[in-house]
């Protein structure tokens, strides 16, 4: 599969009063084409904020992004506006994404207008198809989103976001506000549509469990940073990172009988302040095991294997 995007030490920051907030601190990684990267960490890691700066909805404050063969960040105004036909984002919050008086045909058939695609009937008949790709029937076209249950309001984010023909899409934690049987069909109609319109995703999440299930690859989010990334598989047999080790644990094991495997494993400790962030390591004051070099020294990413990345110095 060929590279389609390329994140090179992005940072974005943001001013609180005479302090500045680290969102996004250095993150490297690429995404090859059909592939999906899971981005986990808890609330608070700077997953969404480096979703949103990739395709500058915030604009980077240092770092290159590189999509399809293009650095973002020198493309003019214009430029920009026809590359993000094939850049698009999947909302947490389906209702609060959707213009509440706006039908969810107009709602769908806005990018299309935005960028002067097709006539009219072209465009209601691209609308009936793409609702009827995301099991939406084309007869609710004149319905508002309130009409719809959040299921189907995330659905009709799908099909907006698939409106332009996309390669890339940030999925933004899409599946978190709905009960767990609708995350499953959501997860499988995009797990569907990769195969079908060769799309690759970035997948934000905190549920680590949903990660391993969509993703081919997984990097793991703290405080604005990546600490492990890696084939998922990798991630989970060698969870090399100690926060990686705390996420697995968090995920229930439900054996025949209905008892949990193990007792969770809670870390201990506040997260430092993304204002005020401690030297060293930073997930030091919550590490079980910090070496006296976690306090005083940063440690930089080692490739523990083929495409295994963990910033630990115990790695």
């Amino acid at each position: 599969m060929s590279e389609l995007l390329k994140v090179e030490d992005v940072k974005k920051y943001f001013p609180r009063g005479n302090k500045i907030l680290k969102a996004v601190d250095g993150v490297s990684f690429t995404l090859r084409s059909a592939e999906t990267l899971g981005l986990v960490g808890e609330s608070g890691s700077g997953k969404s904020t480096l979703g949103r700066t990739i395709l500058r909805l915030h604009e980077p404050d240092a770092g290159r992004v590189v999509f399809d063969g293009e650095e973002l960040s020198s493309l003019n105004k214009e430029e920009l506006r026809i590359k993000r036909r094939h850049m698009q984002i999947i909302f947490q919050d389906p209702l609060a994404s959707l213009n509440p008086q706006m039908s969810i045909g107009q709602a769908i058939e806005d990018p299309l207008v935005i960028h002067g695609i097709s006539s009219a009937r072209e465009r209601k008949e691209r609308v009936a198809e793409l609702l009827k790709i995301v099991d939406i029937s084309p007869e609710f076209i004149n319905s508002f989103p309130y009409e719809f249950s959040g299921g189907q309001q995330q659905r009709i984010g799908i099909a907006r976001a698939l409106a332009l023909n996309p390669k890339f899409i940030v999925c933004d934690e899409p599946v978190s506000a709905l009960d767990v049987s609708i995350q499953a069909q959501v997860i499988a109609l995009l797990l569907e549509l990769r195969e079908r319109f060769n799309l690759s995703y970035l997948f934000i999440a905190h549920d680590l469990g949903v990660i391993k299930y969509i993703s081919d690859r997984i990097a793991v989010m703290y405080l604005g940073q990546i600490v492990q990334i890696g084939p998922k598989e990798e991630v989970f047999k060698n969870p090399a990172h100690p926060y990686t080790q705390a996420l697995i644990s968090s995920v229930p094991k439900i054996p025949w009988n209905g008892k949990p495997t193990r007792h969770y494993k809670t870390l201990k400790g506040e997260v430092p302040s993304p204002i005020d962030l401690p030297p060293g390591c930073r997930f030091c004051s919550r590490c079980p095991i910090p070496l006296p070099i976690c306090g005083e020294i940063a440690p930089e990413g080692k490739e523990i294997s083929t495409g295994h990345w963990v910033a630990c110095h115990r790695s």
